[in-house]
């Protein structure tokens, strides 16, 4: 019985390997087939070629080496070009090698014919120019509302338009970069690789070709937004002059004037009958964020260290008060008070970022419970700091708001610090060091039920938060919420512990720890700066429903684990948790 069984499995053996044999030879002769055809078709056109007489065209002809230094350098071939060149132009070393590469050898050996494609190659490439520089016009002046004035270069490390706005690698369009300065008071909108928006009152110094700006509109496929390290600039005059119309002037209070204001504001104009709305309007066109005003005198500043607009002095030290916004001709009573009104001008002196020139092999951890502030504070330290952070993550939506850092690998030691969420021995013990950032349980979770339901920016609606899902979310985030504080307290080798709350309520303060935690200097004026940029781009906008939605189980169960996360800190000798924690 068991010799048939063992015959019948041969069987099954050679057939199985017959099948495989037959398979891969039936693919083999296809493949052969498919070369030679292609092959004739091949002699065939370049016998139909070889007939023509002459072709218009320049006489002059280029070496083989200057052609294909061009074709690899000309960013608009397309790919079909450059296999078309590639082919023409191979290297013959041998009789063996043209016998191998068939058409290559004729070709090669054919330089009449070699000759006349060049010619129609130049031809084809100018007049491919020429219709898309005439087709770019066309999309610039037919579609945006402000005037398009070039396609500039772009040198990141001095901007002329140096405010940059936003990035948006989804939804930037030419249009909502030229309302955004607009709204800002810029004159200038520049738009580069397709998803950078920047502005400014100056226009850039050097003048590309126009071809050069040919980067698509991420968020508009119709319209071209700039290139690589090109600005295609728009002039927004009367977007401008429709925001002005619209904009009210912010009033910043009564302020003791520093010792010396020319040397505290470097740009002053003196002006019979100076109203507040011509001071600001004057700073805006110097591009300064502050118009400060004493007697008739007009000066263009930022915030520094001798002028902190920390501690406003009485309105009494000054003439007039705001109404709705605006104000008549305000004039000190005393020379040692000036009045001062933000313009709609973005302070710019700590909007650069860039990655790290050399790569760090010290990787420090961002961590924090989800919906505790992260991406907050990462938007902070970038400020501070000019550099980009990372992330052990890779989320679109940071990436797509200026979070550059994000799509970098967590170790490529190019960021100033990495985003986590994590909580495990293992994964806190790969860091050298962490900022430890903890927020109010009560807002986390409500923070990241926001998030899960409605994305970074919206709310969850009264429905999600009358589901069974929020009562299962609370019962498993509270206990990770501890969990997460208390691994990182045990395991870390290095730990900064940073309170939402604090920070919020002192900025500077604990905005400086963390820059000389990261083994950094800290800059003063970067760190005001950072303060009037403090909210970013993903900050939620409105109050969201006003409700309540922990139950008294939920409430018990959440301040359990905060007095448990309060001792641990204690036993550390670190400050407790803020007492307005818990809800008790």
């Amino acid at each position: 019985m068991a010799k048939p069984f063992f015959r019948l499995q041969k069987i099954l053996r050679r057939t199985q390997f017959l099948l495989f044999f037959l398979t891969a030879a039936y693919l083999m002769a296809g493949s052969l087939l498919l070369l030679q055809s292609s092959r004739s078709v091949i002699l065939q056109s370049i016998r139909g070629a070889s007939s023509v007489q002459a072709v218009p065209g320049s006489g002059m002809v280029l070496e083989d080496h200057m052609l294909e230094t061009k074709t690899v350098q000309n960013e608009h071939f397309t790919p079909h070009v450059l296999v078309d060149m590639k082919w023409i132009h191979a290297p013959v070393t041998s009789p063996q090698a043209d016998q191998r590469y068939g058409p290559r050898w004729l070709i090669s050996r054919n330089s009449e014919l070699r000759q006349l494609r060049r010619r129609w190659f130049h031809s084809f490439m100018n007049d491919r120019d020429q219709r898309k520089g005439a087709k770019q016009e066309l999309k610039h002046t037919a579609i945006n509302k402000g005037t398009y004035i070039g396609c500039f270069s772009d040198d990141a490390g001095e901007r002329t338009l140096k405010a940059a706005v936003f990035y948006d690698l989804w939804k930037m369009t030419v249009s909502h970069c030229q309302e955004a300065c607009a709204e800002r008071s810029y004159l200038y909108a520049g738009l580069e690789f397709g998803s950078e928006c920047y502005c400014g009152n100056t226009l850039p110094q050097n003048r590309a070709k126009e071809v050069e700006c040919n980067n698509e509109c991420k968020g508009e496929k119709s319209s071209l937004c700039g290139g690589v390290n090109r600005l295609a600039v728009f002039r927004i005059e009367e977007l401008r002059d429709i925001a002005k119309q619209r904009r009210n002037i912010t009033y910043r209070g009564c302020h003791r004037a520093p010792a010396n204001l020319t040397d505290a504001f470097p740009v002053s104009v003196l002006q019979s009958g100076l109203t507040v709305e011509m001071c600001s309007e004057f700073c805006s066109d110097k591009e300064f964020p502050l118009a400060i005003m004493r007697e008739l005198d007009c000066y263009c500043g930022y915030r520094t260290m001798n002028f902190t607009m920390n501690h406003p002095e009485d309105e009494l030290h000054c003439y007039g008060l705001v109404v709705n916004g605006s104000a008549n001709a305000n004039t000190p009573r005393d020379e040692t008070y000036c009045t001062v009104y933000q313009t709609p001008v973005q302070d710019t002196r700590c909007t650069d970022r860039r990655f790290l020139s050399a790569k760090s092999k010290v990787f420090v951890a961002l961590s924090s419970f989800p919906g505790a502030g992260n991406t907050w504070v990462r938007h902070l330290i970038e400020h501070a700091t000019g550099f980009y952070t990372g992330s052990f993550y890779f989320d679109g939506a940071l990436y797509n708001k200026g979070f550059k850092g994000e799509k970098d690998h967590w170790r490529s030691g190019r960021t100033i610090c990495v985003k986590t969420h994590e909580s495990g021995k293992r994964e806190i013990e790969m860091f050298d060091s962490a900022i430890l950032l903890i927020r109010n349980p009560y807002k986390a979770l409500m923070a990241e039920f926001n998030r899960k339901c409605a994305g970074h920016l919206g709310y969850a609606t009264e429905k999600n938060w009358k589901s069974k899902e929020w009562p299962d979310f609370v019962n498993s985030y509270a206990s990770w919420w501890a969990s997460h504080t208390l691994d990182w307290l045990n395991h870390s080798k290095n730990l900064l512990v940073v309170h939402y709350e604090e920070l919020k309520k002192d900025l500077i303060h604990k905005l400086k720890e963390m820059v000389e935690f990261l083994h950094l200097e800290a800059d003063h004026d970067r760190l005001l700066c950072v303060e009037n940029n403090k909210d970013g781009n993903f900050k939620r906008s409105g109050a969201g429903p006003d409700l309540d939605p922990f139950t008294q189980e939920m409430k018990d169960l959440i301040d359990r684990h905060i007095r448990t996360v309060d001792e641990a800190l204690k036993l550390r000798n670190l400050t407790g948790l803020p007492k307005e924690y818990a809800l008790r």
